[in-house]
């Protein structure tokens, strides 16, 4: 009885590190998950030689009028969130067309602790054009200002986040540097396109 004990107890270890292992597994479906797929290779489109995420979402029932009332009032509202610059605004409506304009300049964030506070400014503008059932959603111009109180750095996203530049050699991870950038601009564009989306279901 005492050697069965004593082999359980020498047991636990490995039983803790399968465990362990058929979480991961169980979470990402594959012992070879690598954290940083959505954000390699086609992940930032280039279109004519500039960086455009574009999306198309379907607003079924909705008016191009009723879809543009929606998208104006968001994008307004956008300007003036908490990490957004005074520059923020809509730079053009076209209540006739239906199509919208608008120029954002907001904090872009890598790392907030009580001891270190890492961010860029990051520009962008979206466009959005509005027919019957749908919104055509676009974002561009694409530039960065780093360490501007200190050591001011101006990245425009053709340079800095593109697959050549935002990853490594490899192709199979982010670049130390600017891969954190293509990091966090995929992400805010996530989020911006998940907002309209579910603005107009």
């Amino acid at each position: 009885m005492r050697k069965i004990f004593i082999l359980i107890i020498s047991c636990l270890p490995l039983m803790a590190m399968a465990q362990n292992t058929w979480e991961k597994n169980s979470v990402t479906g594959n012992a070879n998950y690598n954290p940083d797929q959505k954000y390699l290779v086609g992940a930032v489109p280039v279109v004519d030689g500039k960086v455009l995420f574009e999306t198309t979402i379907d607003a079924k029932g909705k008016s191009a009028k009723q879809i543009y009332d929606i998208a104006l009032k968001y994008m307004t509202e956008m300007t003036k969130e908490d990490n957004q610059f005074e520059q923020s605004r809509i730079v053009y409506n076209d209540s006739v067309n239906y199509e919208i304009g608008g120029y954002y300049q907001e904090w872009l964030v890598f790392k907030s602790t009580a001891l270190v506070l890492d961010r860029t400014r990051m520009t962008y503008n979206l466009f959005v054009k509005c027919d019957d059932g749908k919104a055509n959603i676009k974002m561009t111009r694409i530039h960065y200002l780093y360490d501007e109180e200190r050591n001011p750095q101006n990245y425009s996203a053709e340079e800095w986040i593109t697959d050549e530049y935002g990853l490594k050699k490899s192709k199979d991870k982010l670049s130390r540097v600017t891969g954190r950038f293509r990091r966090k601009t995929i992400d805010r564009k996530d989020y911006l396109f998940e907002k309209f989306n579910s603005l107009l279901k």
